[in-house]
């Protein structure tokens, strides 16, 4: 997955919105209002922060030590930041979106 992916992607989803608030190096995909991916533009590795429930985050934390980590500049309890370095599939990344977009906007399935 590359940047151009990961937007499309997050963009595809209902009642999404791209803003630029922390700067024009950062993408920010909001549903309602509220973050729920953010993405440097000119980082290498990719990588993106996405909101996760605090349990399945310290899981993902566990499993994937160097590609899941406590969320950059987040709140480190419900955000993980996840690299792109290969170690997790396309799937494995669109489903933390899916997680994360589904938590926002608060149509995840307990």
């Amino acid at each position: 997955m590359n940047i151009e992916q990961l937007r499309t992607y997050a963009l595809s989803k209902p009642d999404v919105e791209e803003t630029l608030p922390f700067g024009p190096d950062t993408l920010v995909f909001k549903v309602k209002g509220k973050m729920f991916l953010l993405c440097g533009m000119d980082e290498q590795p990719l990588q993106f922060n996405v909101k996760c429930d605090p349990d399945t985050a310290i899981e993902l934390r566990e499993q994937y030590p160097d590609t899941v980590l406590p969320g950059y500049h987040m709140n480190k309890k419900h955000w993980n930041t996840v690299i792109v370095n290969g170690v997790l599939s396309s799937k494995q990344l669109k489903q933390f979106i899916d997680d994360s977009y589904e938590l926002v906007a608060g149509t995840k399935k307990k």
